[in-house]
């Protein structure tokens, strides 16, 4: 079972020993995104949603999301994150409005940030959805998916 890096001889997870990998700045970045209905979206804008201004605190969500990775998925190792940064924007049409939500993460340190990235992208999308579920349950998210990760040894990635 050695091939499979998240298994010890007798096939049990474990998690991986990172001791002897080069320290190298890391960035990833993720996207997700929220359709809202037009009632939804208009309060947003016009911060009328009574738990508070929603993007600023989806946003606040998202960072200490990700900083918390290594708390709800069990094999990432904790990190020094460097920097978290959260961006939305709005794409909208007579019938349609979404919000796209893209995260960067990044560190300098021997493992990536790939799952902090999209770990903020998501808890984002689910803070927008809890702020607004009392008026829309039928908000749907995703897809979420890693944009780009640098640095490491398995060199850069672009979606």
């Amino acid at each position: 079972m050695s091939e499979f890096t998240h298994f010890n001889e007798q096939g049990r997870a474990k998690m991986v020993d990172i001791s002897e990998k080069d320290t190298t700045v890391r960035t990833a970045r993720a996207k997700t995104s929220i359709e809202v209905g037009k009632e939804v979206y208009e309060k947003i804008l016009n911060y009328e949603i009574g738990k508070g201004d929603v993007l600023s605190v989806a946003q606040v969500a998202g960072i200490m999301a990700a900083k918390q990775t290594s708390q709800v998925i069990p094999m990432c190792h904790p990190i020094p994150i460097k920097g978290v940064d959260i961006e939305f924007e709005w794409k909208t049409n007579d019938a349609n409005y979404v919000l796209h939500i893209f995260s960067t993460v990044k560190t300098k340190g021997s493992t990536g940030v790939e799952m902090e990235a999209l770990t903020a992208a998501s808890i984002t999308a689910l803070t927008v959805y809890d702020m607004c579920k009392a008026i829309d349950k039928g908000m749907v998210i995703g897809p979420t998916y890693l944009k780009s990760k640098t640095g490491g040894k398995n060199g850069d990635y672009f979606r």
